[in-house]
């Protein structure tokens, strides 16, 4: 799972850049003639900058369960 958190943190934080880009320099966008304004963007900014986030931090971790292991092999038992 670790490679599919790591695509889907790099997906989501190119889309959080066009978002922020969108924003900061208000570029206009229009749908079937409508005009879109500015301010979704800087919703949509935060929102997949959160999943990317949320995707990387994710990525760094262990499950539990090898965690465990990995520390019960590793003490030393005096006796």
């Amino acid at each position: 799972m670790r490679r599919y958190e790591l695509v889907s943190g790099t997906m989501f934080a190119i889309l959080s850049l066009i978002q922020l880009t969108r924003t900061v320099l208000a570029l206009p966008v229009q749908v079937d003639g409508l005009s879109v304004p500015v301010w979704p963007s800087g919703i949509a900014f935060l929102i997949t900058a959160g999943l990317a986030i949320w995707a990387f931090r994710s990525a760094g971790r262990r499950p539990a369960a090898a965690f465990a292991a990995s520390r019960d092999s590793t003490r030393s038992f005096k006796g």
